[in-house]
Parts: C-alpha cells; structure tokens; sequence
C-alpha cells in the first residue's frame, strides 16, 4: 500500500515565478542544513525549469548567491542521460553551464554521474560515491537534505519511466534503467531513496503537464504507468512549486490564495 501523505503545492503566475521558489527553496535548505548539521546534501535534476532556477541562483543581482553557503554544500544528481560531460543532452553540462561555472562551490562536492561510462558501471561507481561521501555502513541508505526533481507528460520522475525494471528496484541506491520507450540507457536514483528526502519537492511549469499532474495527485493509483506516483516520502510531506498553466486542474487553493494541500492515501 502507498504511504499516505500530504501534499502542498505553492502555485505561481509564471514559470519564472516558479523557478524563483525553485532557488528560494533551495537556498532555504541549504541554510537549514548546514546550520543543524554542518553539511547540505542536495540531489538536483536536469530540464527546463531547474535551468532557469541556476541562473537565478547564481545571478549576483539576485540574493542567493550571497546567502548559499556554497561552502557548506555537496550536491548528487537525481539522474543522467547516458552521453559524456560535455554532450548537449547532459544534465551535468547543463546545471555545469547554468550554475557551477558561475559560484564558489569547489569540484570535490560536486558529485556527478559519469553518463559516458557504460551504465551498469556508471551505475555502481554513483552508488559507491555516495556510500562514501555518506559514510554509510551495511544496507544504509542516504538521506539527502533535498531532493529536486521533475515530471514528464507521461507521468515518469528522475528516470523512473513508466514499465521499466528500475520501478521495482528496492535494494539499490542507484541504478541504469533502461528505457525502450526512448531507445535509451539512463542512470537514476531509485525511488526508495528518493523517498528518504528529509524534503522532496517537484518543480512543473507548462500546460503540458496540466493532465498527467492531474492524473497523478488526482487519478487512480497506477506506478507502472505514471511512476511520479512512487514518490511519497517517509517524512509525509510533499511540496509541489507549480505555475498556473500546470497546476490549471488541480482543486484552487483556498481563499484565492497561492497555496493549496491534498491529501494522498
């Protein structure tokens, strides 16, 4: 049965407006982390809106990135395409582009999947990483300060994609998916530690995922066809930061406001 958990969603005009609440989100936790612990851990994804949130991130006319504690911080990858670091495609040349070559954030914290490797390799040398950076003993699992992640129209989340072996993955840390549907390899994070966050959210923006945002939250419970369904946290909360195009079917918030919650069971 699926944990039960409530769900909030901070709905805002613009995609712009919700690539802001993407960086202010982000700065938060690391904050919070490295003020409790000493260390953020922090796993990323790739796309359009995360783009548009690392810019903002590391725009000196913006407040991030003087109150980022960049030294504080190690950053994962949700996933990766299966191409090398400079390949257009790579979700490390993108964020590499957009943020790292413009912060103080030194290369030993910054954690990369090595998508020109094969994957199963790939695959195994992430998961090696983090049981180190971690320091993880046995079958431990690691609990990322944040983890950032993203929807596709057809429901998938890191590179869980709908009807692939990676969805009943519940031993690993880390694992290559392959997905026929693409006609490709992928190397991702599975869901379980996703799940482990001590905060998860979605960032969506775009009327075309107005339906399969719907059909998630609101449709019956189907992870094999729409594996963003998997994603319920252990600490029972969920945040999604959408603009009004993708959250147009989901109910309105209450009092014409800007926030709203559901309740999963």
């Amino acid at each position: 049965m699926p944990r039960p958990v409530s769900v909030t969603y901070r709905v805002s005009p613009t995609p712009a407006a919700t690539a802001r609440a993407g960086a202010q989100l982000f700065t938060d936790a690391v904050v919070k982390a490295a003020a409790a612990r000493g260390l953020a851990r922090i796993a990323i994804s790739g796309g359009t809106t995360p783009k548009t949130m690392f810019g903002q991130l590391a725009d000196p006319a913006e407040p991030f990135l003087k109150q980022v504690p960049w030294d504080k911080l190690e950053l994962y990858w949700v996933d990766e395409r299966c191409v090398p670091p400079d390949n257009a495609e790579s979700n490390y040349r993108m964020t590499n582009e957009a943020l790292l070559s413009k912060v103080p954030l030194v290369a030993e914290r910054v954690h990369r999947m090595e998508g020109e490797l094969a994957p199963e390799v790939a695959a195994a040398r992430y998961e090696s990483t983090i049981r180190n950076s971690f320091k993880l003993e046995g079958a431990e699992t690691p609990t990322f300060d944040l983890v950032l992640l993203g929807m596709g129209d057809d429901g998938h989340t890191a590179s869980l994609f709908p009807h692939t072996e990676a969805l009943n993955e519940m031993s690993h840390i880390v694992v290559p998916n392959h997905v026929p549907q693409k006609d490709t390899w992928r190397i991702t994070l599975t869901w379980p530690v996703i799940n482990q966050g001590r905060e998860v959210a979605f960032l969506i923006e775009g009327a075309g995922k107005t339906q399969v945002l719907h059909d998630v939250f609101l449709g019956p419970y189907q992870p094999e066809v729409h594996p963003s369904q998997l994603i319920r946290p252990a600490s029972g909360q969920l945040t999604l930061l959408l603009d009004a195009a993708a959250a147009a079917k989901l109910p309105a918030p209450p009092n014409s406001g800007s926030t709203g919650t559901l309740e999963l069971k």
